[in-house]
């Protein structure tokens, strides 16, 4: 969740029954992998052991472990720990529970988030109470939105909580309509916030979902905090890893698969910040080898056969394929572009992790035209000349802002159309390009080693940001796993010695991958008229080309055949 979702992460460590060595082996695993948050609690006793006690070398209370955490890490994590509005079940009274909760922030705790309660004026309480002993850290108070009434039943046993006689009367005459306790435990958890937020003392709610998120949601709307579509703070999904919070650069070549190119950096110790840089330095390290099977595709193997082909007879079939993932996901009414009666429902291809981007929508008729012309197309954007920063397709980072983009094509295509792409390419000066097959036959018209900003954007009282970019060396790196993707993915679905499997060899064999930069943005772009004028030199020059799948698997030849147009 932290670093291939973006999102911050808290967790929970409970001291009942484990050693300062087990502890110290939990949090350094989160240290390393970036978690900073920690919810220190001393757990249930196990409840088939009333006179439970801690191990020697262990913990009976989360106070202890704050002042464990805290002497072994100093300040690296945020250390919250749980509050009682009613006082602790176990404790002796209310009031030895507050002290106990003030010693727990001063061994070192930064925050506190409450157990469940029923009605605001208990937390207010409470709050102030806390406020009179000197405990002057933020207190969350903890919502249950009521969803059902065998759960509540549930977690008033577990919490030995005791639920006020006029929710209980309330839900006993409605405890058979699931339905109407829903819409009474969304109402009653929104005045409660609601109640609380207009105190002025409360800055923030825990919501306690149990997996059910919907009540949440609704209850947020209601409180006019739920953003349906939040701003993006760059065109990438930022992860929460503290370690990488400065990072403001990528390679564009990544941007439909993020959480391999965040797995492959996990070990750099610095992040491009501002500017990429010229990639002969070792400022930000190398990238590790791709991890194909890092986040395989949990799709079962029926269902992507169905979607990518139960058998191959040629190449035409895996253009289908990228031609109908194109039309079908990028095609706001659902109306297939081309070939209406053969396009199926592909909703993934291997190079594409995340849904494709809104803007797609904007070129999505002239990809899906090329995939079908044997252009694979795997990345893409259009040409952008000073959006505002809140545009609901192109915009992203600080409000107030312009943001603009090159027009940007990679893709997969025939060694015959390779070559005839070079020749077009030199009418349009304007083009950066990179070709590259999987055994390293390279070429390009770009520097070597400097990398070509094609996003950036320029925002009040900043810098200009330039958050993707064309780099050469990290091209060569991505290579090996785009063409991997073909035989680890694709080719893998089908028998060795199938004919279904020859093709994707063939095609991982024989075609190249190619990036296009048209650096002329505020124009519109040539880059589909440059790939429709070498689509139709490589007709003319070779006709029809089919790959002799056989021939080409077992020796490696020239692997076209020519048939008449």
């Amino acid at each position: 969740m932290l670093n291939y979702c973006g999102m911050e992460t808290m967790l929970h460590i409970t001291c009942c029954q484990l050693s300062r060595e087990d502890l110290k082996t939990h949090l350094l695993k989160a240290q390393t992998l970036g978690i900073r948050n920690i919810l220190a609690l001393r757990g249930d006793h196990p409840p088939d052991c009333p006179e439970y006690k801690a191990p020697e070398d262990g913990f009976s209370n989360a106070r202890d472990l704050v002042k464990f955490i805290r002497a072994e890490f100093g300040d690296y994590f945020v250390i919250c720990v749980a509050a009682y509005p009613t006082g602790h079940p176990d404790s002796k009274s209310y009031e030895d529970d507050l002290q106990y909760l003030k010693e727990k922030i001063d061994a070192g705790a930064d925050f506190a988030i409450t157990q469940l309660f029923f009605e605001a004026s208990t937390f207010l309480s409470f709050l102030q109470d806390a406020r009179k002993i000197g405990i002057k850290c933020p207190i969350l108070p903890g919502i249950l939105p009521i969803q059902a009434y065998q759960s509540l039943r549930h977690i008033v046993k577990l919490s030995k909580l005791e639920v006020p006689q006029d929710i209980l009367d309330t839900i006993e005459a409605i405890k058979d309509n699931d339905e109407a306790i829903r819409a009474y435990g969304i109402e009653h958890a929104y005045q409660m916030c609601k109640t609380l937020l207009d105190s002025g003392e409360v800055h923030g709610i825990h919501f306690y979902t149990l997996n059910r998120e919907v009540a949440t949601m609704e209850i947020l709307k209601r409180l006019g905090l739920w953003c349906e579509e939040p701003r993006r703070s760059l065109p990438w999904k930022p992860t929460a890893n503290h370690s990488r919070c400065t990072e403001s650069v990528r390679p564009i070549f990544w941007s439909a698969r993020p959480k391999s190119y965040v797995y492959r950096t996990t070990d750099w110790e610095e992040f491009p910040n501002g500017r990429w840089g010229n990639s002969s330095s070792a400022t930000f390290g190398e990238l590790q080898d791709y991890y194909l099977f890092y986040l395989k595709s949990r799709t079962p193997k029926a269902e992507l056969l169905e979607m990518w082909g139960e058998e191959l007879a040629g190449e035409r079939d895996v253009w289908q394929t990228f031609h109908d993932y194109i039309a079908g996901s990028a095609n706001e009414d659902g109306i297939p572009h081309d070939c209406a009666s053969t396009q199926r429902n592909v909703v993934k291809i291997p190079w594409n992790d995340e849904p494709l981007a809104s803007e797609t929508c904007v070129i999505s008729k002239e990809l899906a035209k090329i995939n079908l012309s044997g252009v694979l197309t795997i990345n893409s954007q259009p040409n952008v000349n000073g959006k505002p920063s809140a545009d609901p397709v192109f915009g992203w980072g600080n409000p107030g802002g312009y943001v603009y983009q090159k027009a940007y094509l990679e893709f997969f295509t025939s060694r015959e159309n390779m070559l005839c792409l070079k020749e077009v390419l030199e009418e349009f000066p304007q083009i950066n390009y990179h070709i590259i097959n999987h055994q390293e036959e390279d070429y390009t018209n770009s520097d070597q080693l400097e990398p070509i900003a094609v996003t950036w954007g320029v925002f009040p009282g900043k810098e200009v940001v330039q958050p993707t970019v064309v780099d050469p060396v990290a091209f060569k790196c991505w290579k090996d796993e785009a063409f991997g993707l073909w035989l680890e993915q694709w080719g893998c679905l089908y028998p060795e010695s199938s004919h279904s499997r020859q093709v994707i060899k063939a095609i991982h064999n024989n075609y190249y991958l190619i990036n296009l930069v048209d650096n002329d943005f505020p124009q519109p772009s040539v880059l589909f008229e440059v790939v429709h004028r070498m689509l139709a030199l490589s007709k003319e020059r070779y006709g029809e080309v089919h790959l002799k799948v056989e021939q080409y698997v077992e020796n490696g030849s020239s692997c076209t055949e020519e048939v008449s147009s």
